[in-house]
């Protein structure tokens, strides 16, 4: 078995993801559904072949996986494409999961990412989240607005990524782009230091933890603009989320801080359109004063009352884009109602 072979089969079939698992056939996720594009089931010598073969092409030492059991990391072959790797042990053998990432950093016309979350890049300061569940997305939509932000204006954009994904050429603006455990040691560190470098633009690739998000707020807090990722869905539960990170007697004022770094929130979700394929739904919320004192009053359940009454394209529910991919023809209406934040309303709108 050739793993080079096996990835060039995937990219040719425009597989976002290759599944190397011992007693099953290799097998491709295209269009969100899985299916086998090897009949012969892997043996745990065939799946610790093809890791080593991946980790040769990597030129990374295979070390790590060996001792923890987990390893990430991304590499590109030449011509072909870039691969973001989470190898793993399962059962005591070796398996990895490989996110395909073309050369050419997407468009967002061709991806129905609207306008209005790719102007975010346009902000001057404050924090913009990008969440959803694994797989939804989220670093596309996000290296769509870093590259108009880089197209655009003239700014030093760090990126701290574990792994990188998409790699941005510096066109009107400066990137750097640092990855974590090779160019740096963990993500607060590495936002620590992206203050002291004269940043106008930090993306965070994940906010973790109490500790990253703590520093988070402070850089945006002090007059840059940062970008970040939470698995949450919903603006409510990922604010929620960043304020339960705390200890309960610091939540009140972390609350008033957040209503004043905070700039947006977007949340986004795959779903299966009629022709087979996937696309984005969001849910959008731009930050103006309304909310900023809904989020200082800590009153967060009334952001969704507000969203789903709206009518203005930076105040969108998740349940009104769904609603308008079904009056396009997009989505079926049982997508519509299967992805749905209440279905109750949904089922409504759709009579």
């Amino acid at each position: 078995m050739n793993i080079q072979a096996i990835l060039e089969k995937a990219v040719i079939e425009k597989a976002s993801d290759l599944f190397i698992v011992a007693g099953r056939g290799i097998s491709t996720r295209e269009n969100g559904t899985i299916r086998q594009i090897e009949d012969i089931r892997l043996t745990p010598e065939d799946t610790e072949h093809l890791l080593r073969g991946i980790y040769d092409l990597a030129r990374r030492d295979i070390h790590t996986l060996e001792q923890k059991g987990d390893d990430d990391f991304s590499f590109a072959i030449q011509g072909l494409s870039r691969f973001r790797v989470s190898a793993y042990k399962q059962r005591g053998t070796y398996s990895a999961v490989i996110r395909i990432i073309t050369f050419e950093l997407p468009n967002p016309d061709d991806l129905n990412i609207p306008q209005q979350i790719i102007r975010l890049g346009e902000c001057k300061k404050g924090m913009v989240l990008i969440t959803g569940a694994a797989g939804s997305g989220k670093s596309t939509t996000l290296a769509c607005i870093i590259d108009h932000i880089n197209k655009t204006r003239q700014k030093h954009i760090i990126t701290l990524e574990d792994p990188l994904e998409f790699l941005h050429r510096h066109e009107q603006s400066i990137v750097s782009q640092r990855e974590i455990n090779v160019d740096t040691e963990n993500y607060v560190t590495a936002l620590r230091a992206a203050l002291r470098q004269s940043p106008d633009v930090v993306l965070l690739g994940e906010m973790r933890d109490y500790e990253t998000i703590d520093v988070a707020m402070t850089a945006a807090e002090t007059g840059h603009l940062l970008f970040s990722t939470l698995h949450t869905i919903g603006a409510a539960n990922t604010i929620d989320r960043i304020i339960d990170v705390f200890p309960a007697n610091e939540q009140h004022q972390i609350a008033v801080q957040l209503s004043m770094v905070l700039t947006a929130v977007v949340s986004q979700q795959l779903v299966p359109t009629v022709d087979g394929t996937m696309t984005p739904a969001f849910e959008i919320m731009v930050v103006n004063p309304a909310i900023r004192n809904i989020i200082r009053d800590n009153k967060i359940p009334q952001l969704d009352g507000i969203l789903y009454s709206s009518n203005n394209e930076n105040l969108m529910s998740m349940d009104t884009s769904l609603f308008h991919l079904y009056q396009q023809g997009r989505i079926s209406k049982e997508t519509a109602l299967t992805y749905a934040t209440n279905p109750e309303m949904m089922k409504k709108k759709l009579q």
